[in-house]
C-alpha cells in the first residue's frame, strides 16, 4: 500500500488520534447524575455534533444510535480518503453484520418487525447502498424467511450454516460466531500486500477470533467437525496451535495450549469457565487496543489507518455503555472498571 493518498489518510489518522478522549473524560462523563447531565457533557466533547440532533426524552439507545451513525461516518470518510482498502471495507462490514445479526436474533425471539427496527441503525449501509439487504431481512415473517431473503448476499453458505447449527444447538451465541466469522472471513482475505505493522494489527483480530471461537466452541460442547467449521485458515504455525487447542479435552486445557504463545499473559487465572472465557475476552480486546495504540509509531504506515478505524471505534463503544450504565444508575467505579481504556 502507499501513493499520496495513504500518507494522507495517515496524517489524517494522526489527527484523530489526538482528539481521542481521554480516560479522565470517560470518568467526567460515567459521574453524570442522569442522562440529561450526561447529554450536556458529551456535548463538550468532539461528539457533540453527532448527538445535537437527539430529541427529548433521552435514552441509552438513540445516543447509542447518534453516536453508531457518527461512527460510520468517520469510517466511510478513513476508507474513501486512503482509497481503494479491502481490509477498510472487510471492517466497515462490522456495521451490516451487526444489524443483521440483530434481525434474525430477534425474528428468532418472536418480536415484532418495529421492536427490531427500533435497534436498527442503517445510516452505515445508506453510505454505500446496501440498505436492502438488511431490509429484505427485517420484513421477513420469521427467521427461516429472513434466512432465505439473504440466499443471494455475498455470506449466504455462512448464515445457512448458523441457522442450521442454531436450529440443532438452539443457542444464540454460536449464532452470533458464525457471523463474526463472516466480517474475519472477509479480514483474512483482505489481509495481504500491506506493510508489517498493519499486517500485524489484522493478524491479532483474526487470532481474537480463532482462539475464542474453539474455546466458546469446547464450552457449547460442540464437535471437533463443527470446531473446524468455525475456524480461519491462517499460517501454518497458528493451524497447528488451533488443532491443539481443538483437540484438548477441556476448555482449561485449550488455555493450556496458549501457555508457550506470544498470548501467554492474556490466560485467565479464574476457575469457573464462564467467567474465564469473559475475562480472557477481556484481556484480549485490551491488548488489541493497546496494539492499536502502538500503531502510530511509524509515520505513513497504513497501520495507522487501522489503528485509527480500531480505536474509534472502541470510543463509540465506550461512549455507549458509559449510556447505558447512566441510565441504569450503575455506579462509576464499575462503569469504568469495564470499559477498554489505557490502564
Amino acid at each position: 500500500m502507499g501513493g499520496s493518498k495513504n500518507v494522507y489518510a495517515s496524517v489524517k489518522a494522526y489527527s484523530k488520534r489526538g482528539k481521542l478522549l481521554a480516560r479522565s473524560d470517560f470518568q467526567t462523563l460515567a459521574e453524570s447524575r442522569d442522562l440529561e447531565e450526561l447529554m450536556t457533557r458529551i456535548k463538550n466533547t468532539v461528539y457533540g455534533e453527532a448527538v445535537a440532533d437527539i430529541q427529548k426524552p433521552y435514552s441509552s439507545q438513540n445516543i447509542e444510535s447518534a453516536l453508531r451513525s457518527r461512527l460510520a461516518d468517520i469510517h466511510y470518510s478513513i476508507a474513501k480518503t486512503s482509497g481503494n482498502s479491502s481490509v477498510l471495507d472487510a471492517y466497515y462490514m462490522k456495521f451490516i453484520v451487526s444489524n443483521l445479526k440483530l434481525i434474525l436474533k430477534g425474528k428468532i425471539l418472536g418480536k415484532p418487525q418495529e421492536e427490531i427496527e427500533s435497534h436498527l441503525n442503517l445510516h452505515a449501509e445508506e453510505l454505500i447502498r446496501q440498505r436492502d439487504i438488511v431490509i429484505k431481512a427485517l420484513v421477513a415473517k420469521d427467521f427461516e424467511e429472513a434466512v432465505a431473503s439473504l440466499s443471494s448476499a455475498q455470506f449466504a453458505d455462512e448464515i445457512t450454516k448458523a441457522a442450521a447449527l442454531y436450529n440443532e444447538k438452539k443457542n444464540l451465541q454460536i449464532f452470533d460466531t458464525y457471523f463474526d466469522k463472516i466480517l474475519f472471513q472477509h479480514l483474512a482475505g483482505a489481509m495481504k500486500n500491506y506493510d508489517k505493522e498493519a499486517t500485524k494489527l489484522v493478524s491479532m483480530d483474526i487470532d481474537f477470533y480463532n482462539i475464542l471461537s474453539i474455546i466458546r466452541a469446547k464450552f457449547w460442547g460442540l464437535g471437533e467437525e463443527q470446531i473446524q467449521d468455525l475456524v480461519i485458515s491462517t499460517s501454518p504455525p497458528a493451524r497447528e496451535l488451533l488443532g491443539r487447542m481443538m483437540a484438548a479435552a477441556t476448555v482449561r486445557d485449550a488455555f493450556g495450549e496458549l501457555s508457550g504463545t506470544k498470548y501467554k499473559d492474556l490466560v485467565p487465572q479464574v476457575e469457573g469457565e464462564i467467567d474465564a472465557i469473559a475475562e480472557f475476552e477481556r484481556n484480549f480486546e485490551l491488548a488489541i487496543y493497546s496494539s492499536s495504540l502502538r500503531s502510530f509509531t511509524k509515520m505513513f504506515s497504513f497501520a495507522t489507518i487501522i489503528g485509527i478505524t480500531k480505536l474509534t471505534a472502541f470510543e463509540v463503544r465506550n461512549l455507549s455503555a458509559v449510556a447505558f450504565a447512566v441510565e441504569q444508575e450503575i455506579p462509576t467505579e464499575t462503569t469504568m472498571s469495564r470499559l477498554i481504556l489505557e490502564e
